[in-house]
């Protein structure tokens, strides 16, 4: 009967390990949009303009703020390891570059393994909430309320 037992608990332990190891197994998640090198050949420098790329290739991303400059495809690809936080372990940004008439001068892809830092930011106004659901914030200022407009405690 213990041999019984003790082959019972080696095949449940092995499950275990084989169960915790999958669940620590990475996950990845993409974000975002980069044309295919077949259509970026398809584009011509100095002669396709502005209404062709996005014909070509699609809509990108962003565009340039400044003078409408260029347009900007990107594509980004996250991993998550267990409990950890996401890590961006892959990023291509592709730059499309016009001048003053809207026709192509220069297209160009950067990446993380080039060294090139591309920040994205977002012009976001700020909310001053903190991320914090709705019971948070009403818990954390329980304590705040005051009786009376203009007087201290």
């Amino acid at each position: 009967m213990s041999k019984r037992i003790l082959a019972r608990s080696r095949t449940l332990g092995s499950f275990l390990v084989v169960l915790a190891m999958g669940a620590c197994s990475p996950t990845f998640q993409n974000h975002g949009y980069i044309p295919p090198q077949e259509q970026l050949d398809e584009i011509v420098v100095g002669i396709d303009t502005r209404a062709s790329v996005e014909e070509t290739i699609g809509s990108p991303s962003s565009a340039g703020v400044l003078n409408e400059s260029g347009y900007y495809y990107v594509r980004s690809r996250m991993r998550t390891l267990g409990f950890m936080e996401p890590r961006e372990v892959e990023r291509q940004v592709l730059a499309i570059s016009f001048d003053q008439a809207g026709v192509v001068t220069n297209i160009e892809r950067f990446g993380l393994e080039d060294g090139q830092v591309v920040p994205l930011a977002r012009r976001v106004t700020d909310t001053g909430i903190d991320n914090r659901t709705f019971l948070r914030q009403l818990l954390t200022n329980i304590g705040r309320i005051d009786a009376l407009p203009g007087t201290s405690p």
